[in-house]
């Protein structure tokens, strides 16, 4: 019988654990993370910003295609652009098929030396995998042959997971997951392969939910970011806190979009204590933390 999530990890309220410490004093780390995926015009569309006028799905689905598309072609690069300026390395997660679709972009983001995260193979609920296993390692196996180093990340399309999920992605090398989004600090989830890493990853800070599900203007995600960085900054001063930011090209990566994702690195630098810091720093730090506490 497959194990429930809360047969996973017992619950734990952040007042009763001892605090974590950043390195140097710092209050924050800024988690940012760049997602590529592929969509599949023969299958229905991830996202849909423009529905079918009929109110009903219908394959080929050209106008949101074409829509995400214009993420890979255009809006990737204006990302780019702005990481390099900043010097920040985020994390990509990103489907593998991504590497064969767009291996233009999946080059770009490899000289950059972002970390790469698994993130399926291609656009679409775990839960609609025939061989789920197989998709992970497949995933695995091809990103780790296009980078050079096995991804140690996975978020599931849609954060989605049946129950079986985290013994397959430990199984397969993933030694971190950004799907379960129920605390502002990394936790350990058992496993029949060993623990898991969950790193606080976000539904609040993500421009999918923010902007195509609850419909927000576009200066929307910088008025958030800034709120939540500033309460989680202040919070810094007594335990170590991480901030996420999930983005996507198709969606802030739009000129009507880009300026307020620049603007909030521009808020954030205004700060000391910071640090912008991928999810294997993450991992890393938090493995040294529950060293450091005698957490094991």
């Amino acid at each position: 019988m497959p194990m429930q999530p809360r047969d996973r990890v017992p619950y734990s309220a952040i007042v009763d654990r001892p605090p974590l410490q950043l390195p140097g004093g710092a209050r924050i780390a800024v988690w940012t993370i760049v997602n590529l995926e592929v969509w599949d015009i023969g299958k229905p569309m991830a996202r849909q910003v423009l529905p079918a006028p009929t109110g009903q799905v219908l394959l080929p689905d050209v106008p949101n295609w074409s829509w995400h598309e214009y993420g890979m072609r255009v809006g990737v690069w204006r990302f780019f652009k702005l990481y390099e300026r900043l010097g920040i390395a985020p994390t990509l997660s990103i489907n593998a098929r991504v590497v064969e679709d767009y291996e233009r972009v999946a080059a770009q983001a490899r000289e950059a030396g972002w970390e790469f995260m698994g993130h399926s193979w291609e656009q679409g609920p775990i839960h609609r995998e025939e061989d789920q296993r197989g998709m992970i390692h497949r995933s695995m196996d091809r990103l780790e042959r296009f980078t050079g180093t096995r991804p140690v990340g996975w978020l599931g399309p849609g954060l989605t997971q049946t129950l079986e999920t985290p013994e397959l992605l430990a199984e397969a090398g993933v030694q971190y997951i950004g799907d379960w989004v129920y605390d502002d600090e990394p936790t350990l989830i058992r496993t029949d392969k060993g623990p898991l890493v969950t790193l606080p990853y976000t539904v609040e800070l993500n421009d999918i939910p923010m902007m195509l599900v609850q419909h927000h203007e576009s200066d929307y995600l910088l008025k958030r970011a800034i709120d939540q960085f500033d309460r989680l900054y202040e919070e810094g001063a007594e335990r170590a806190k991480i901030l996420s930011l999930a983005i996507h090209p198709y969606i802030s990566g739009q000129p009507h979009r880009i300026k307020h994702l620049e603007a909030f690195y521009d808020h954030v630098a205004r700060r000391t204590g910071v640090l912008h810091w991928n999810g294997v720093q993450l991992l890393d730090w938090y493995r040294g933390e529950r060293q450091r506490l005698g957490l094991g």
